[in-house]
C-alpha cells in the first residue's frame, strides 16, 4: 500500500496551538507532519535503533532526560536537578552548569498556576511557555494564579502549595478523558488562602514585587481525539522497534492509537520512519 506521508528522521517534541481543538504537527527530522487531519488514518513508526542527543548529535545507546546524551545530561543545565527542583536552584551560589542559559530560563517571570488534566493540580512555567506547558499536559483547563520573578520562586511556591494540592497528572486518567469538572476560580482562590503565610514570608525575603498572586482568566482547551481508550496500553519503541495502528486522537504528548498509545516526547532523539496509509 501507498503511503499517504513517508518521512525518515529523528523524532522531536510535538508543536502544538491552542485551538478549538488544539492542533497538532509532528516533527521528523526536517519535515513537519499536520496530525489532526490524520486522525482517523492509520499510520506507522518504525525505529531503526539509533539515538542521536538533541543538543550535540552525539550517537547514544540511551536517551537520558528526554533526548540527550549522558555527556550533555552531565553538563547542560537544561538537564540539572534543579530543573525537577525549582527550588534547589544554585544559580545564586555562582554553581549554575550555563549561568547565561540561567539568566534566559530560570531568572525570568514564571507562572505558578492551577490544571485540570487528570484532577487538580499546581505546576509551574515560564510566562512565556503559556499555554503550552498546559498542552503538554493534556489539561481541560488552566488558570495562572501567580507570577514571580525567578523559577526558583516559582519552586518555593509550589512547594507550599503541594501541601494542599498534588503537582502530578495521572495520565493514565487523562488520556482514557476520564476528567472531572473543576471551578478553577474557586479552587484558585481556596488555595490562595491556605497558602497566604507562605507567600507572606517569600514576599519579606524577597520583596513585595517578586511575588505577584493574579486574577487572570482562565483557558479551557479541547484535543482532537475520536475515541477514548477503556484501558491504556503503551507502545515501547526500545521494546518492539514497530508500532502502528489507527490514529484516533492526539493529547498531551501522546498519539492514542487503536492498538496503544505512544508518548512522542519520551522518545525524542530516535530516528524512526514515520508512515500515515489511506483511510480505507
Amino acid at each position: 500500500m501507498t503511503a499517504l506521508v513517508d518521512v525518515t528522521g529523528r523524532l522531536r517534541k510535538m508543536p502544538a496551538e491552542a485551538g478549538d481543538p488544539v492542533s497538532y504537527t509532528i516533527r521528523v527530522g526536517d519535515t513537519r507532519v499536520p496530525l489532526n487531519e490524520m486522525v482517523g488514518y492509520p499510520l506507522q513508526f518504525d525505529f531503526d535503533g539509533v539515538i542521536r542527543c538533541i543538543h550535540c548529535d552525539r550517537k547514544t545507546n540511551k536517551s537520558f532526560s528526554q533526548g540527550y546524551c549522558y555527556p550533555c545530561f552531565r553538563k547542560l543545565a537544561a538537564c540539572d536537578s534543579c530543573i525537577m527542583s525549582p527550588e534547589k536552584c544554585h544559580y545564586y551560589e555562582g554553581t549554575c552548569r550555563e549561568p547565561e542559559w540561567g539568566e534566559t530560563h530560570c531568572m525570568v517571570e514564571h507562572v505558578v498556576y492551577l490544571a485540570n488534566s487528570s484532577g487538580l493540580k499546581v505546576g509551574i512555567t515560564r510566562g512565556s511557555q503559556v499555554p503550552t506547558r498546559w498542552i503538554d499536559q493534556g489539561a481541560v483547563d488552566a488558570i495562572p494564579m501567580v507570577r514571580v520573578a525567578t523559577r526558583q520562586l516559582a519552586g518555593f511556591v509550589e512547594v507550599a502549595c503541594k501541601q494542599h494540592v498534588a503537582d502530578r497528572t495521572n495520565w493514565r486518567a487523562m488520556l482514557k478523558g476520564d476528567v472531572p469538572e473543576l471551578d478553577l476560580v474557586a479552587e484558585r482562590r481556596r488555595i490562595l488562602a491556605l497558602i497566604a503565610d507562605d507567600l507572606a514570608g517569600l514576599r519579606t525575603t524577597h520583596g513585595d514585587n517578586a511575588i505577584r498572586a493574579v486574577d487572570e482568566e482562565g483557558l479551557a482547551l479541547s484535543y482532537p481525539v475520536q475515541v477514548w481508550p477503556r484501558t491504556i496500553k503503551t507502545h515501547n519503541l526500545d521494546k518492539s522497534p514497530s508500532a502502528e495502528g489507527v490514529l484516533q486522537g492526539i493529547k498531551g504528548q501522546y498519539l492514542i492509537l487503536d492498538t496503544g498509545v505512544i508518548n512522542i516526547r519520551k522518545y525524542t532523539g530516535y530516528e524512526v520512519r514515520f508512515r500515515v496509509f489511506p483511510n480505507n
